[in-house]
């Protein structure tokens, strides 16, 4: 989708930002619930959001209310899916929620993502940091529920 005019192309990223809002929603996490899309040619490739592991309790906070060591962030989660396809992150797109921690940002760069466009900052921006130093193009776009900026 890269590539079209700036007003087409925000129209279209807002529709996405709005499909992660969706599987954000799917989350069973009670502290925060992140929803991520993948985006290639013009095609949805994956999603994702935050989660315990295939096979395990979808409880992802302990008694005390802190999210366990395993839980997979939605960005994992989606890049992940696509490892197990025949298809490929290679200039690609990523729809996000919540922008990259750092752990993340590693996998996005590895995974040949070359866009993160994401709806709210994570509590540190180091991710987003290293992505644009490794030339990941990041952009921030607010939207409402009604789909306006």
């Amino acid at each position: 989708m890269v590539g079209l005019n700036p007003e087409k192309q925000l129209k279209y990223d807002k529709a996405y930002l709005r499909l992660a809002s969706s599987w954000a929603a799917l989350s069973h996490c009670k502290r925060k619930k992140v929803g991520a899309i993948i985006v290639k040619d013009g095609m949805i490739i994956s999603d994702g959001y935050n989660g315990t592991p295939s096979g395990f309790d979808n409880c992802c906070e302990n008694e005390l209310g802190e999210t366990h060591w395993y839980v997979l962030h939605a960005e994992a989660n989606a890049i992940l899916k696509v490892a197990k396809s025949t298809n490929n992150c290679l200039g690609a797109t990523l729809y996000l929620t919540l922008s990259p921690c750092k752990e993340c940002s590693k996998l996005v760069i590895q995974s040949g993502i070359i866009r993160v466009v994401y709806q709210q900052e994570y509590k540190d921006n180091e991710g987003i940091n290293f992505l644009k130093s490794a030339g990941v193009l990041v952009e921030k776009i607010e939207i409402t529920d009604n789909g306006e900026e």
